[in-house]
């Protein structure tokens, strides 16, 4: 993998996201030898703050490319010289979909045909695209959205010519522990109040490691040959539990599923 990435170009759509910073910082340690790592996102001051953490002195490897994945042209900007694409941004918010059902297509089925088209308009090589467990069997419209995401990226091995080396895969894994909005976050928050909300006691959720989910997206980058939706074997647990070992002492209160929301 080392060598795959000397004098190479990786760019991170949603790179100013919890796994976006987290992947940016592992690139920076451990492939040195990148050309550049692009950071492609909507959020100014995210991206400030990046900046800010990570400066362009220490750091001369790394570009900020504010832009919307629902913008082709700027994406077509961003892809120039590009070799590898990881596509980390969504709106991920399952209430927010629920409310907003037209903005979540826009992003994550109309922007994921965008990053496709913008790929097959230049040099790069290989894409790896981010899903999710609610993909599988959908019935909230986020899960929906990142389905039919994920059908475009697979489809789209089939617009190749023989001429290009290029390749889609996608990667789906589950809840993302201590993530900007996941329940162990929520938890924490509630815990000083002395009470906890959850949704079902028997509701389950599958869990993964920032770091597990990085070594997946870098496993999926040197390995994958393209078409594939790469599942990792990862463990699922009751909220009830993860509720209980966080706060052992604070009252359990159920609070009823939320607009969208699976028990398993």
């Amino acid at each position: 993998l080392i060598f795959m990435f000397k004098n190479k170009t990786i760019l991170i759509t949603g790179g100013t996201g919890s796994f976006g910073k987290a992947f940016l910082k592992h690139l920076l340690v451990n492939h040195k030898d990148l050309k550049k790592i692009i950071i492609f996102s909507r959020d100014e001051l995210k991206q400030f703050d990046l900046s800010v953490r990570f400066n362009e002195k220490k750091y001369p490897q790394i570009r900020f490319f504010l832009g919307d994945i629902r913008d082709k042209d700027r994406l077509d900007r961003a892809m120039e010289e590009v070799d590898y694409v990881v596509h980390a941004a969504a709106l991920k918010q399952v209430p927010a979909a629920e409310y907003n059902p037209f903005e979540a297509i826009k992003t994550n089925v109309i922007g994921a045909q965008n990053i496709i088209e913008a790929c097959l308009n230049s040099n790069v090589k290989k894409v790896i695209a981010l899903s999710t467990d609610k993909a599988c069997a959908p019935i909230n419209l986020y899960g929906a959205t990142k389905l039919c995401s994920d059908k475009l990226f697979i489809s789209a091995n089939n617009m190749v010519s023989k001429k290009r080396d290029i390749s889609f895969s996608v990667v789906r894994y589950g809840n993302v522990m201590g993530s900007r909005g996941s329940v162990i976050s929520e938890f924490f928050k509630q815990k000083k109040s002395g009470s906890i909300n959850i949704t079902d006691k028997n509701m389950t959720r599958f869990s993964i490691t920032m770091q597990q989910s990085i070594d997946l997206v870098m496993w999926a980058l040197k390995n994958s040959i393209g078409g594939e939706i790469l599942v990792p074997k990862i463990p699922s647990y009751k909220i009830l539990d993860l509720a209980k070992a966080v706060a052992p002492a604070a009252k359990i209160n159920i609070v009823g599923l939320r607009p969208g929301e699976k028990i398993h």
